[in-house]
């Protein structure tokens, strides 16, 4: 299944408590299970003003409905080509 980063533009997120990021999380899951299960949250990696999201899905289109139905922004979604790693210079 196609893999997609997701730029979230959330001013203070890095501010944000263990208990926001808790709150968020069950947000995001309730609504992947609303959707249903073509479309998965890989993690998400917090940043000073944004959050960038890697996830599963078989189009950018799901990916944008949930982050709407979750109240969530996506600035930018962009499809993994590919993935390196240090193992990749071997």
């Amino acid at each position: 299944m196609p893999q997609f980063v997701i730029e979230r533009e959330m001013p203070g997120a890095g501010s944000l408590s263990a208990a926001d990021l808790k709150g968020a999380s069950q947000t995001s899951c309730n609504v992947l299970r609303e959707l249903g299960p073509e479309i998965q949250w890989v993690q998400s990696y917090v940043t000073d003003d944004k959050i960038y999201c890697v996830y599963r899905a078989p189009d950018e289109g799901l990916i944008r409905e949930h982050a709407e139905k979750a109240g969530f922004p996506a600035n930018s979604v962009s499809q993994v080509r590919s993935i390196i790693d240090p193992t990749t210079a071997d």
